[in-house]
């Protein structure tokens, strides 16, 4: 069984979800275990001018009670989703090596302090070069960023554009994309099938099915499954279609983690 390893409480700053009745769509779901990734996303910015931290205490707190409930019952692990932001290169680090997650995922959820999420961001900017500059600000944070496990939905920025994946596929951005992957590959990183494109109306995942496969034929071998859900019914979002899409990309396992360790279970 598929595990849902990117998922929102109420302790994201973007949800509401109450923590048992996601645990509890989960095992309705049929899912195998699950991860719990809660936005750590220290950003300032003019649009949000306020920090927005986790509450990590209060959170392992919660999250351990659950864990405790559910032993030997139905895994759930815990784990953080981390804003990276070249400016947070000394900070983040020191925070995840505090802190006994199983799961770290680096997302990239901000340009240059902008978040495309606003529709304010791609003002006065043609859409595949506000695309290319999100690929490139990835290879920023890679440049000093080694404190996480996977990169999350690589292609996120797709799901706000003004024509969302209309024009966009892999080719377009070949070169840079490429070069993630390499980098990835080459720290032992791995990537998500993220099903929350599926949710967008996008008719693909995140990062696209062409990604995944690239990935796989550079060597990368971690693929974490996520379907990034902030309210209980989009958990396990449209998993039916994830165990085709990996073996077509050339996959024969998915990967959790565990203590920041990879387990890998056959799909």
């Amino acid at each position: 069984m598929l595990w849902d390893t990117h998922m929102h409480t109420h302790f994201s700053v973007d949800s509401e979800a109450d923590t048992a009745e996601m645990i509890a769509a989960s095992i309705n779901a049929g899912v195998g275990g699950i991860c719990f990734t809660d936005h750590l996303d220290l950003e300032k910015t003019q649009t949000t001018p306020d920090l927005f931290p986790l509450d990590i205490p209060a959170y392992f707190k919660e999250m351990k009670r659950f864990q405790t409930q559910s032993q030997d019952k139905f895994p759930i692990y815990i784990g953080v989703e981390i804003g990276l932001q070249t400016y947070l290169k000394d900070l983040l680090p020191q925070i995840i090596q505090e802190y006994p997650f199983d799961f770290v995922i680096g997302s990239s959820h901000w340009i240059n302090g902008e978040d495309p999420y606003y529709p304010e961001y791609f003002v006065g900017k043609i859409e595949d070069e506000a695309y290319r500059e999100y690929f490139e600000s990835i290879l920023e944070n890679l440049a000093v960023f080694d404190c996480f496990d996977v990169y999350g939905h690589l292609d996120y920025i797709v799901r706000y554009g003004p024509n969302t994946n209309k024009y966009y596929t892999y080719d377009k951005f070949a070169d840079v994309i490429d070069e993630i992957l390499r980098i990835l590959i080459q720290r032992g990183k791995g990537i998500e099938i993220n099903t929350g494109g599926f949710k967008y109306g996008l008719g693909h995942p995140n990062p696209t099915e062409a990604i995944l496969k690239r990935y796989r034929e550079m060597g990368g071998e971690i693929v974490t499954i996520g379907a990034d859900a902030h309210k209980p019914e989009h958990v396990a979002y449209d998993f039916r279609k994830v165990t085709n899409i990996l073996k077509d990309a050339g996959f024969h396992y998915f990967t959790v983690f565990c203590k920041r360790k990879p387990v890998f279970y056959p799909l």
